[in-house]
């Protein structure tokens, strides 16, 4: 009867990940705590790189962009799904939808491309490092990041706007915990199949052509890495582009799967787990990988504590 009540409301009702068992009470404290430490992690990463002159390079101004970028996108989501479990309501409105809508359809299409980007610059760092700073100089940096950024908003503009121009004239329940392309598609009464051809030409530049690039920078790294002399440096740099890869597949494989499918293969359970991967784990996994394990942040952090250490004394 609930969701009867607003068929004719211009809001819609997020059904959402959370129930009223046992089980969803641990989900709920599980996504609270990888919340808090998604924006601890990567506020912290984003300090660092601005206060450490160490951090200024190329690498680390496109891992500030990839942190706020993460905490944009989990902020976008989370909070509203803490408010609807704490308060039993599971609405959102129309206006509210389109900016989830928006803001979550930026940030995926510009993460996509920020993490290609940072792909290039590990190759050229590792496989030319003689033409490193010709071929990576501070406005190459800015450029990748404003083009990111750019491409990412213009791509979200034309896809929201086609989005909720459907008309949604059945239940408007969305199966889901945040408002979603695909499962909105599903509440529209009309044929959206010319759109989901272009859902399909975004994937192709936003997920497949990124990923290609970045498969393929790092095989020339890893070709590039084998022919090192020290057993020890290419344990270290095998180690670091596994971590980066298992990461990048844990982003692009669901993201791929989800908005590159028919919408009739699409089921709420199977498209709410997989949406888990690249709204909450990753951006939880990008600042440990790409950052915390590395030596130049871990001396950044060891110089900030002992600076603050003896300034109290």
């Amino acid at each position: 009867m609930g969701h009867e009540n607003h068929t004719f409301s211009s809001d819609f009702i997020l059904l959402g990940l959370f129930s009223s068992s046992q089980t969803s009470q641990v989900l709920f404290s599980f996504i609270f705590f990888i919340f808090i430490m998604t924006i601890t992690e990567n506020a912290l990463m984003i300090l660092l790189i601005h206060s450490e002159s160490r951090l200024h390079t190329p690498m680390y101004f496109l891992l500030s962009h990839l942190s706020f970028m993460d905490i944009l996108h989990i902020s976008n989501i989370v909070p509203k799904m803490i408010a609807d479990y704490l308060s039993g309501s599971r609405i959102i409105s129309f206006a509210g939808c389109g900016f989830q809508i928006f803001l979550s359809l930026t940030l995926l299409g510009g993460e996509c491309l920020l993490l290609a980007a940072m792909s290039y610059d590990r190759y050229v760092a590792i496989c030319h490092p003689l033409r490193y700073p010709v071929l990576m100089r501070d406005n190459t940096s800015g450029l990748l990041a404003a083009g990111a950024w750019l491409v990412g908003i213009l791509n979200s503009i034309v896809h929201t706007s086609l989005a909720l121009h459907f008309p949604f004239c059945h239940s408007r329940a969305i199966d889901h915990f945040f408002c979603e392309v695909p499962a909105m598609l599903k509440l529209s009464c009309v044929d959206t199949s010319h759109y989901e051809r272009g859902v399909y030409v975004s994937g192709i530049i936003f997920l497949l052509i990124p990923f290609s690039v970045i498969s393929i920078s790092y095989v020339q790294i890893l070709l590039t890495v084998f022919q090192m002399q020290s057993s020890g440096a290419r344990q270290k740099s095998l180690s670091t582009c596994s971590f980066h890869m298992v990461v990048v597949i844990m982003y692009y494989g669901p993201f791929i799967f989800t908005y590159m499918r028919p919408r009739s293969y699409h089921t709420p359970g199977q498209d709410k787990f997989l949406a888990i991967f690249y709204t909450i784990l990753t951006p939880t996994l990008n600042p440990i990988i790409y950052s915390f394990r590395n030596k130049d942040v871990l001396m950044a952090v060891k110089n900030i504590i002992q600076n603050n250490f003896l300034n109290k004394k």
